[in-house]
């Protein structure tokens, strides 16, 4: 197994492991919401099991997402489209910081 193949897995993983949150954050039937920011407390919810499920989806689509932007990996040792990659997980991770701010936590703050 070569070097980028190793890269491309390994990133894969860390893929994985973000959908692999996000599945268990929607189906989880705990009473308490998931948090999505390190270390903050999480703001009071009118329904949880809704918002469980909608930042389970967050995760998922972030997941399969993350794992599409690492195929530049597989293009081999000083590929220039790595930049896509780069540019791309910044990218999506700014999308995601908006859609829970303006979507999910608009939706789901208790006023």
């Amino acid at each position: 197994m070569n070097t980028m193949m190793t890269a491309f897995v390994i990133w894969a993983l860390a893929g994985g492991v973000m959908v692999a949150f996000g599945i268990y954050a929607f189906y989880s039937k705990r009473a308490l919401p998931f948090g999505f920011w390190a270390n903050a407390k999480v703001f009071e919810v009118s329904d949880v099991r809704a918002y469980n499920r909608a930042l389970g989806k967050l995760w998922c689509v972030f997941g399969v997402c993350f794992v599409l932007l690492g195929l530049p990996l597989l293009g081999g040792q000083n590929s220039p489209y790595i930049i896509l990659s780069i540019l791309g997980c910044m990218v999506e991770a700014i999308v995601a910081m908006v859609v829970y701010v303006t979507v999910i936590e608009k939706k789901y703050r208790t006023r």
